[in-house]
């Protein structure tokens, strides 16, 4: 059974197809949702199946910026008791780390993370908003999910945070001109992870209103309420290569250090699951160069960075072992 959502993380999609000439109600019931189970505080459905309700709500109705529209009329309440935990923080970065933590009450399929900036400039980090189970998310969850990260953090900030620009994972759905006026910031199509790139003194700026009371019993419901799903190490190994790659250290050192335990015994640990490093590093490199050669227009060179190899000849050697043919060719033939 794949993980569930939180059905409120569809709050507002009936209304507005309804209001695109659809049947909202009628759309979700065809997937196996009551539209009333969204309005509740604790009804979940199949992440999934969320995916396909937004995909399918955005081909019907010929919407193809759907996923942004919902993400304009929902707010941080959808996130139920995360939310009260995240608007009561004391600064964005608090924020950010409570997010971090506790995203699972929402939805054990989705994941935020600080990481260093894929462009390598100083001072700027990027949030990562990713999957445990899909990469890439399908491309309107793409867009809901990184929308309504963007309007909370407009929320908490007060207004302008300082956005430098957007990553999305897949190529525009809707005119770009759509995309740069929601985020009001440049947009960026095709790259290896969906984040928002923003400065790194951004964590210190302060949450006006918050109450530190509200706040510390949301997380201790969070705490006694919900247990943190616990992932096979080998997935949690490659969710953070696919984190780092390109932007940072790949190595197994690097790794490790991040799940706090010596390389040695990570490497001891993976051999038990079947697995190496070294593969799970090669897997996470290949559907990683696979997606962008075959969905994007991005140059080879660039490529190659983004999956973490030195020189365009090496990735030309690795697309050999890996499909039996060219970078070029993987992209003539897609």
């Amino acid at each position: 059974m794949g993980s569930m959502v939180r059905a409120a993380g569809l709050r507002g999609l009936p209304g507005l197809i309804d209001e695109l000439d659809g049947d909202g109600r009628a759309l979700l019931a065809r997937h196996g949702v009551d539209a009333a189970l969204l309005d509740t505080d604790d009804a979940v459905i199949p992440s999934l199946a969320a995916g396909r309700i937004l995909e399918a709500a955005a081909a019907d109705r010929d919407c193809p910026d759907l996923g942004l529209r919902l993400a304009a009329r929902q707010d941080i309440a959808v996130l139920g008791p995360l939310a009260i935990a995240i608007e009561n923080s004391a600064t964005l970065g608090e924020a950010l780390d409570c997010a971090t933590r506790f995203l699972f009450v929402h939805s054990p399929a989705l994941t935020i993370a600080q990481a260093p900036d894929p462009s390598g400039r100083p001072g700027v980090v990027a949030l990562r908003y990713g999957s445990t189970e899909l990469d890439p998310l399908p491309p309107q969850v793409c867009d809901n999910g990184l929308g309504l990260l963007h309007r909370i953090t407009v929320l908490l900030a007060g207004g302008r945070y300082g956005l430098r620009s957007v990553h999305l994972t897949h190529r525009p759905l809707a005119p770009v001109a759509r995309y740069t006026e929601f985020f009001g910031a440049d947009v960026r199509f095709g790259q290896a992870s969906a984040l928002l790139r923003v400065p790194a003194t951004i964590r210190d700026a302060r949450v006006n209103g918050g109450n530190r009371v509200l706040r510390e019993v949301a997380l201790d419901y969070m705490r006694n309420h919900f247990k943190a799903p616990e992932q096979p190490l080998a997935d949690r190994v490659r969710r953070l290569i696919t984190q780092s790659l390109g932007s940072s250290a790949v190595d197994i050192a690097a790794v490790a250090r991040r799940l706090q335990i010596h390389p040695r015994t990570l490497q001891r640990r993976l051999a038990l699951d079947g697995t190496t490093y070294e593969k799970l590093l090669d897997d996470v490199r290949r559907a990683t160069a696979h997606r962008l050669i075959t969905t994007t227009d991005i140059l080879f060179s660039q490529i190659t960075a983004m999956v973490g190899l030195t020189e365009q000849s090496a990735l030309t050697r690795a697309v050999r072992r890996w499909y039996g043919t060219s970078p070029r060719d993987l992209r003539r033939a897609a």
